[in-house]
């Protein structure tokens, strides 16, 4: 089983050599499915792989037997055979009956799916133990339901994982196995999220403040800004997979600062189960500061995307401080709600999020721009909180403190 879900060891050192495969349907049209594909791109760079091409197809829904038509697939295969391909990713999550007809078609080639990749990608990633048993988690609970498939490819290997029992198929008997290991896992999980309870209980007497956002939008960097201290950032998607917590004091007022895991279009759902606990940071924080990659063509939507995650784990309706990154490679551009005009400048940009009474502020982390406005944004968020929970400490006198500190 360590091929179909662990990045190959001889590998480690050269890129492997991939394939990106998507479909254009009447619920993902062509420029959605080259963004997405874009990014999938970026997700296998990040696991050290490199895309060689791409091969895309226009159909009303994905092939139920091969996800792509017969006379692409046979493309694909030719190719994959001609310049010796390591592996084909797919844009979407593959079934059991699209892995093992495409296996069947297309020899000695390693076919992934999105999912997979994502799963591969928080393998590398995890450090800790808590994000090592989740996503050690999430890979079973992805294998589970393809295992059918996967035996198919054990049995050329000489084998499967289970030793065959009285009655039992071998098939049978990895299942199992495996829901067993669920099983264990989840005990271990709990056992690892009481502790973990334990120490964030130990912090209630604290402001809490949780950065959120999409992958990739600069939330470790501005973590490390506020810290002034080493912590993790990278140009990667999922950069960070494992929560960081940092003690920072503004102006004689102290708090938490959290830097989860970021959040991603077509995120496995098994990932997203696992990690509930990991995001029980964002679910007891007392202040949110939602990061966005202004910078970025669907940033609108990666807003989206996040609500919908924070709605998940019913964390909506917390106080949120929009930050909107990487105005240093903004471009004028076209996107809702501003298609039908001119490409919009940043500061109309600014203006519609003003208009909706968003609370907003407009950075560049990597350049320090607007970054005091930021911290004093920060600040007057974080001391409503601390006021609440020592409400009988004295008040500062904001605007005063900030003066002084410049002076």
């Amino acid at each position: 089983m360590k091929k179909e879900f662990q990045y190959s060891k001889e590998k480690e050192n050269q890129a492997a050599k991939a394939v990106l495969v998507a479909v254009s349907t009447d619920n993902q049209p062509p420029h959605k499915m080259h963004e997405y594909l874009d990014e999938l791109e970026f997700l296998a760079k990040t696991l050290g792989v490199e895309t060689v091409k791409t091969f895309t197809q226009k159909l009303e829904k994905p092939d139920p037997r091969t996800f792509v038509g017969k006379g692409k697939l046979e493309e694909i295969a030719a190719y994959v055979k001609a310049f010796e391909i390591d592996m084909i990713i797919f844009d979407d999550d593959l079934s059991s009956a699209h892995v093992k007809n495409l296996d069947r078609a297309i020899k000695d080639c390693m076919v992934i799916d999105r999912s997979l990749l994502i799963l591969q990608i928080f393998t590398k990633r995890a450090q800790t133990a808590q994000a090592r048993t989740q996503v050690e988690l999430a890979q079973y609970q992805y294998m589970l339901p393809r295992l059918t498939n996967l035996w198919t490819h054990h049995s050329r290997q000489k084998g499967g994982i289970g030793m065959r029992g009285p009655g039992e198929t071998e098939l049978e008997t990895d299942k199992r196995i495996i829901r067993d290991k669920i099983t264990l896992l989840k005990k271990k999980l709990a056992k690892i999220d009481k502790q973990s309870a334990v120490r964030r209980k130990s912090r209630d007497r604290s402001v809490r403040v949780a950065l959120v956002g999409y992958t990739n939008v600069g939330k470790s960097t501005i973590m490390r800004a506020l810290a002034k201290a080493d912590v993790f950032a990278e140009n990667k998607l999922f950069a960070t997979v494992d929560s960081t917590v940092r003690k920072i004091v503004l102006n004689n007022i102290p708090f938490l600062l959290t830097d989860t895991v970021g959040f991603i279009r077509k995120l496995p759902t098994t990932l997203i189960e696992s990690f509930k606990s990991t995001l029980d940071e964002i679910v007891e924080a007392d202040l949110l500061l939602h990061v966005v990659d202004i910078s970025h063509d669907s940033f609108e939507e990666h807003i989206e995307v996040v609500n919908k995650t924070l709605m998940e784990i019913n964390a909506q309706d917390k106080p949120t401080l929009m930050i909107f990154n990487k105005i240093d490679l903004f471009k004028n551009k076209e996107y809702p709600p501003f298609e039908e005009h001119p490409p919009a400048t940043l500061a109309e940009v600014e203006e519609h999020y003003i208009a909706k009474n968003i609370d907003a502020i407009f950075i560049s982390a990597a350049k320090k721009e607007n970054f005091d406005t930021l911290r004093k944004e920060i600040f007057k968020k974080v001391s409503d909180e601390y006021y609440k929970i020592f409400p009988n400490h004295q008040k500062f006198d904001y605007n005063q403190l900030w003066l002084n500190e410049e002076e």
